[in-house]
């Protein structure tokens, strides 16, 4: 079967340690896990930047007011729920000054309430080691979104 086409903004949640923030799903098809920063579908009508700062407040109440742009494209393909998915990413910044900012779950459709499995503030060191991490390169992704280097 022939992945779906498909358009996505995410967002690169730095808090005030530098602290990157990664959503931690398990798919519920085939149990894979995927940790990946908080973002999803271009709705119709929708712009990138909007389409992250919408789903940046449904998965995780951060307030959506600090993403900013510019982006970076990033071509995503990738399988969940046992279908495959391809198209572009739009990345996006958004700075938090305070350490591991709490987040909500109550925007979350029933469904992804069950996938997800949890969520992680991580150093930029500490993305090379995770099992998971989509997309693999995130690490290129946030330097050429300007983060800070890793520290520890």
């Amino acid at each position: 079967m022939d992945p779906v086409h498909r358009r996505a903004a995410r967002v690169v949640c730095v808090d005030a340690d530098g602290r990157i923030l990664l959503l931690h799903w398990r798919d519920p098809v085939d149990g894979h896990d995927v940790w990946e920063p908080p973002g999803g579908g271009v709705e119709p009508g929708e712009d990138f930047l909007a389409a992250a700062r919408r789903e940046l407040a449904e998965e995780t109440g951060l307030d959506p007011a600090a993403v900013t742009g510019p982006s970076v494209t990033v071509m995503r393909d990738f399988r969940w729920k046992g279908q495959g998915f391809a198209g572009p990413e739009e990345f996006f910044l958004a700075r938090y000054d305070v350490a591991r900012p709490p987040l909500t779950r109550d925007g979350l459709m029933p469904d992804e309430q069950l996938s997800l499995a949890g969520h992680a503030w991580l150093s930029p060191a500490e993305l090379s080691d995770l099992a998971g991490l989509d997309p693999p390169d995130l690490a290129e992704v946030i330097r050429r979104l300007g983060t800070p280097p890793a520290t520890a």
